[in-house]
């Protein structure tokens, strides 16, 4: 699927960044993604599931001070996949990327994963942990280690292609492969790309570029017992629906 490379005062990548109780990190992902993409047009959007710590308040000041950067407040719904679908949607580049709040994701990485997709006509590029020169060190404790390995174990037996970290949350794709894809998408739990990956066609072109997991420094962890009780439930909810199209 060919896009056209943008003009010279378009929109490159639109980088959408759910969050929730992140207001600490805000100001300080902004910097960092400002470092990383200079010479790059690029636009930031927020999307607060109603954090309880004012996460909103610091992202809408952040707006009125640069207006490359947004706010969608979110009440009464909370969820990773669906917060990021409805970023992508309010979105306005031809390249999309999602990158957590928590500064955990490493943002350098960015221009490599937008020129693998604009430039080498890959569809999705996928930050990774698990190919040569990543790192999952930042996990925090070893049953979070367990329940990401075991998730990556497990999905990896139903993938259409063959990705290294499925469970990545940090990844980028041209947003018309994502409008293609919306409909069959079940925006169950926090396993967006497992989700997009599950939907996508056997000829879907995947770049992986690792990253180092960072340490949080801020808030605290959302992978817990229940986020790996979501996964399974998607995942079978995908094997079901595909199974159904087979018949």
């Amino acid at each position: 699927m060919n896009i056209p490379c943008p003009s010279n005062d378009s929109l490159e990548l639109s980088i959408i960044i759910p969050c929730y109780n992140e207001r600490d990190n805000v100001e300080r992902l902004f910097q960092a993604l400002d470092k990383a993409l200079e010479g790059r047009r690029w636009e930031g959007i927020f999307v607060d599931d109603n954090s309880p710590d004012g996460t909103i308040d610091h992202i809408w000041a952040l707006a009125q001070k640069d207006r490359r950067i947004r706010g969608v407040l979110r009440v009464g719904r909370r969820g990773l996949s669906t917060a990021v679908i409805e970023g992508i949607l309010s979105s306005s580049a031809p390249c999309v990327a999602v990158i957590d709040g928590d500064m955990q994701h490493d943002e350098t990485r960015l221009p490599l994963m937008l020129d693998a997709v604009l430039q080498n006509d890959y569809d999705i590029a996928v930050g990774s942990r698990h190919v040569e020169g990543g790192a999952n060190t930042g996990l925090a404790n070893r049953w979070r280690l367990f329940l990401s390995n075991t998730g990556i174990r497990i999905a990896q037996q139903f993938l259409p292609v063959a990705l290294n970290d499925p469970m990545s949350g940090f990844f980028l794709l041209k947003r018309s492969l994502f409008i293609e894809l919306l409909p069959q998408l079940s925006g169950t739990g926090f396993k967006i790309l497992l989700d997009l990956v599950m939907s996508a066609p056997n000829s879907v072109r995947i770049k992986e570029i690792p990253f180092q997991f960072r340490q949080r420094l801020f808030g605290e962890s959302k992978l817990d017992f229940k986020v790996m009780m979501q996964f399974i439930w998607m995942l079978i909810e995908k094997i079901f629906k595909s199974s159904l199209k087979k018949k």
